[in-house]
């Protein structure tokens, strides 16, 4: 498929994506343990993430014995790119095939390549966690599909860097979790926070109490479940105030959930706007002031507009 010169945002189905995503989700675990594998731990997880690039995901730059390497999902070719600075370049083709058949040829690319790691090889926040290189169950590679959802993650990332903008505390990357599968910017307010309970399947409580160890405001994208099937914007923070629930948000189709414990706003309902960005960038600014207020962050020390640099 030849990429397009004008990425418009893309419908999404949850019904159609929900096969591939399935297994595009279990390669981008291994991808992403590798470099959690590879990489220094760094506060709150930042380190095992993956980058949305202009052909799909990427690990950026990972430390090993021989300089730098890096591994990319190309979803306009059909590819999964190895690339070290030692000169190696290992390929594999994308395709409608086994988490175990990945699995197996990646660790083979990665040795031609030089490139020497073991990995936790169970998957983390899904239940039941096959074993990658027994998971002969999700082998479904649709192309179209895959790059809409890719196409709809650039467009995505896009609005969320321009959030994170006029933010000057301390605040994450725009980054892609592969253990929820979610494309997440979190805010902080500079506080230590109460113990998190931890709770999420086949992970470590610890690192779930690392991750939430500070007080946070967090927005992120997620393609949805079986419970919830279809693709949505989130916004939460922890710890949550009591009548969080209960303040005002834009748009007016956004609600709370209080099964998920956050506010939600459907992806169609951005995508079909007249102006996508802005609906988006009104959710996760109202969303973030709901909890910054009710939580009384100190917003003059941790906000700044800089679009007076840009003249």
């Amino acid at each position: 498929m030849e990429p397009t010169n004008n990425i418009t945002w893309p419908e999404l189905s949850y019904a159609d994506l929900k096969d591939t995503l399935a297994t595009v989700h279990m390669w981008a675990q291994i991808v992403g343990k590798i470099r959690l594998k590879k990489m220094p731990w760094t506060n709150h997880s930042w380190h095992v993430t993956l980058e949305i690039s202009p052909s799909g995901f990427s690990t950026g730059s990972i430390p090993y014995q021989s300089g730098v390497f890096q591994i990319e999902f190309d979803f306009i070719n059909d590819l999964l790119l190895i690339t070290a600075s030692s000169g190696k370049r290992e390929e594999m083709k994308l395709y409608a095939r086994s988490v175990a058949s990945f699995y197996n040829e990646l660790f083979e690319k990665l040795h031609s390549a030089g490139i020497e790691v073991e990995i936790y090889a169970i998957p983390n926040e899904v239940d039941p966690a096959i074993p990658f290189a027994k998971d002969e169950t999700h082998r479904s590679y649709n192309h179209g599909q895959m790059v809409l959802f890719w196409q709809a993650l650039v467009m995505i990332r896009n609005a969320f860097t321009k959030f994170r903008a006029k933010f000057i505390g301390k605040c994450s990357p725009v980054h892609l979790f592969w253990g929820a599968f979610d494309l997440a910017v979190t805010r902080f307010s500079g506080r230590t926070a109460p113990l998190h309970p931890g709770g999420a399947p086949n992970m470590p409580d610890k690192v779930m109490q690392e991750s939430y160890s500070h007080e946070v405001s967090s927005c992120g994208f997620w393609v949805g479940n079986d419970q919830f099937p279809q693709p949505a914007f989130y916004s939460y923070c922890y710890p949550t105030p009591e009548n969080f629930s209960k303040q005002r948000v834009k748009p007016a189709e956004a609600f709370y959930s209080a099964e998920m414990g956050e506010f939600l706003l459907n992806y169609d309902l951005v995508q079909r706007s007249t102006d996508p960005e802005m609906v988006l960038l009104e959710f996760l600014q109202s969303t973030y002031e709901a909890a910054a207020t009710i939580s009384k962050w100190d917003r003059a020390r941790l906000e700044f507009d800089f679009s007076s640099f840009e003249k």
